[in-house]
């Protein structure tokens, strides 16, 4: 069901003029059959690939040079920032472009001034936000670790990076480990920085133009939650696209409860008006995401549901495949679920504190690769196949 569309900003129709000029890639991308699922890797398909979810983020602060560089250090084939927008129009790497929790900007008394509430694809955020900040502005602050638990002796030490000094590292680290390592940038929030006047789409595709990847054989992927700008992106690049799909919760007998973002009515007019399915059970859903994505990336209850245990209701139990992989792969689509982490509380009782038992679980599924924070046991768990 799609929403009617609210009045979009000029800013945003002038920028997307402009990103015609900015992308040098193919102009229509027609995909070949035969190659439609190619990925630049040199490790074998048959091992799942290692995405670095932010980084080595379960060892240092999340989107910084030091944990992607741990991160492929530890095996990693990606390394995945998610991309805000400056004042500026710069990209930067922050999971959300609220910074409150990420950096020490609440520390600063000269930023201050700046906490106000904004409101993101339907979801009220009081805070520090990347796009009232110059790049510079930025350069200022340092990066924290934002999840309980984690380790904080290296809060306070790092910068936050440009979407240039990721990819300059990611080529680096290929050159002296001779070995493709590859960046899997995730489009953060695109309709609402749209409407800041800020697209991210034009900027991305003109740094990754600049670095030359530019065709479906470049070591990237580019990946979002909303479909319109997947979309739009299908008609200006090569480059392999990823649906990401979320879930609302758990039923209880152990099912995903879908979850719509609420951008994807599209109150921009540079993207196409898009849906996403509710229901993957059937072929459609998958073939419908097949006709502008390549890869999808769902939450992992997807793959594989988790229902409170019969002798104890504080604890989850996996339930049985869902046939995720098997309809996604009908589909020609690679499938990547996020998101893998060594905390036993983020493991399901079946697995018994053990995260390797997890990694090898979805492997017998036949997942493409895995979304982790931990790069060196996804790396290790996956190197031990199907139990």
């Amino acid at each position: 069901m799609s929403q009617a569309r609210a009045p979009v900003t000029t800013g945003c129709l002038l920028l997307a003029a402009a990103s015609l000029a900015l992308a040098a890639s193919p102009g229509t991308a027609a995909r070949a059959a035969d190659g439609q699922n190619t990925v630049m890797t040199d490790r074998p398909l048959r091992a799942p690939l290692v995405i670095a979810h932010r980084g080595a983020s379960g060892y240092r602060p999340e989107h910084t040079l030091e944990s992607y560089r741990l991160a492929i250090e530890m095996g990693a084939d990606f390394i995945e920032p998610d991309l805000v927008s400056t004042r500026d129009g710069r990209l930067v790497a922050r999971h959300e472009p609220d910074i409150t929790e990420t950096t020490d900007v609440a520390q600063r008394p000269e930023f201050a001034a700046r906490r106000r509430t904004v409101l993101i694809d339907g979801v009220e955020h009081v805070g520090w936000f990347t796009v009232d900040f110059t790049l510079e502005e930025l350069r200022t602050l340092r990066a924290v670790q934002p999840r309980p638990g984690r380790s904080k002796e290296f809060d306070g030490l790092f910068q936050i990076p440009t979407l240039e000094e990721i990819i300059a590292l990611a080529r680096s680290a290929s050159a002296a480990g001779g070995r493709t390592i590859g960046i899997y940038p995730e489009t953060k929030h695109p309709t609402w920085h749209c409407e800041q006047g800020l697209p991210l789409e034009p900027a991305l595709l003109a740094a990754l133009a600049e670095a030359g990847w530019t065709s479906r054989e470049a070591p990237v992927f580019i990946q979002s939650f909303e479909s319109g700008n997947l979309q739009w992106l299908r008609q200006r690049t090569s480059i392999k696209l990823v649906q990401l799909i979320a879930g609302a919760g758990l039923r209880e007998d152990g099912s995903v409860i879908p979850w719509m973002v609420p951008a994807d009515a599209h109150r921009c007019d540079i993207y196409p008006v898009g849906s996403l399915p509710v229901d993957f059970a059937t072929p459609d859903a998958f073939e419908q995401i097949a006709r502008y994505a390549d890869v999808v990336g769902p939450w992992k209850r997807w793959l594989i549901g988790a229902k409170p245990s019969a002798d104890d209701d504080t604890e989850l139990t996996a339930t049985a495949s869902t046939g995720f992989v098997r309809l996604a792969h009908e589909a020609g689509l690679l499938v990547h679920p996020w998101t893998f982490r060594n905390e036993p509380g983020e493991l399901l009782k079946d697995y018994a504190g053990d995260p390797l038992a997890e990694y090898q679980a979805f492997a017998a599924l036949g997942v493409d690769g895995v979304f982790s924070d931990f790069p060196d046991t996804a790396r290790a768990g996956l190197a031990l196949g199907s139990p």
